[in-house]
């Protein structure tokens, strides 16, 4: 069986983006059925030199639809969380899933040797993009989501593999 790097991507993002989506509903109604400020879980960090629950959310859509938009530009960068609220942030994530409908297979499959840099302050780092979206982007993917969750669940939220799996 082989594998094509549209379903290798996309088909993971819709699968995890799903998953978040509705970790985040969860999250949402845990906080509000127990007092739980959303600004204090927005702002929330699991250790000092960690960024914030924010930075994790925007980045599993960064590192999504932003990556399949970066390898079409022909650059990525990281992302700029904006001061997104618990509610932006779940827009966030809705606007990534949406916006994956606007690629094709065969535009994605078309991205395995496009060039890419990935800009950070003055560096760039050059890419291919089927090794930038399996080996940079997608691990980034997945540890922004399963932060997202660990975070959640760390507060008390009841979620377990199968949420974050989106088996349900």
């Amino acid at each position: 069986m082989s594998i094509s790097l549209y379903d290798a991507t996309v088909g993971t993002y819709r699968q995890i983006l799903g998953a978040t989506a509705n970790v985040l509903d969860k999250g949402r109604a845990h906080c509000e059925a127990n007092g739980i400020s959303l600004d204090d879980i927005v702002q929330m960090q699991l250790i000092d030199d960690m960024l914030p629950f924010q930075f994790q959310v925007v980045s599993v859509a960064h590192h999504s639809l932003g990556a399949l938009k970066g390898v079409e530009a022909g650059a990525f960068s990281p992302p700029s969380p904006a001061g997104e609220d618990y509610s932006a942030l779940q827009d966030l994530v809705a606007q990534a899933r949406e916006g994956l409908d606007a690629f094709t297979p065969e535009q994605v499959n078309g991205f395995e040797d496009k060039s890419l840099e990935f800009r950070i302050g003055k560096n760039a780092i050059p890419f291919q993009g089927g090794k930038f979206l399996l080996g940079f982007s997608l691990p980034n993917f997945y540890f922004h989501a399963t932060t997202t969750y660990d975070m959640l669940r760390m507060k008390g939220t009841p979620i377990g593999k199968r949420d974050f799996m989106n088996l349900l």
